[in-house]
């Protein structure tokens, strides 16, 4: 298993370090929920897990959830995305929901994140 690995690699935060409106706007969703704190550019990530499923929330720094992610089966994607990734090897496979409702599919491939709406047509991040 030669290569190189690429990762993105978003900075574990101690939770004494998220402001307090983040924790309170997570645990109101989240009541009682197990939580990993990463930052992700001046954002706060919470890593947990949802039904089973790994489940990513950002929050800005006032508390608001910005998107919600969450871990999927590459056969769980729109059949128009799954055209567009015909052939390649897709190693992780998420739906991506913003705080406005829409919805946007993200497929890692050779370590670089493609995003997808639910027609297939590349989303930018």
């Amino acid at each position: 298993m030669g290569g190189m690995i690429t990762a993105t690699f978003a900075q574990k935060v101690a939770a004494a370090k998220i402001p307090a409106a983040v924790k309170t706007a997570f645990a109101k969703n989240h009541p009682g929920v197990k939580v990993s704190w990463e930052m992700e550019k001046q954002n706060y990530e919470a890593g947990f897990s949802l039904n089973g499923k790994e489940t990513s929330e950002v929050y800005s720094a006032a508390g608001s959830l910005l998107e919600t992610e969450v871990a999927i089966k590459t056969s769980e994607f729109p059949a128009a995305v799954m055209l567009k990734l015909k052939g390649m090897k897709v190693a992780e496979a998420a739906k991506i929901t913003k705080a406005d409702g829409s919805v946007s599919y993200e497929a890692e491939v050779k370590g670089k994140d493609l995003l997808f709406d639910a027609k297939g047509n590349p989303v930018k991040p």
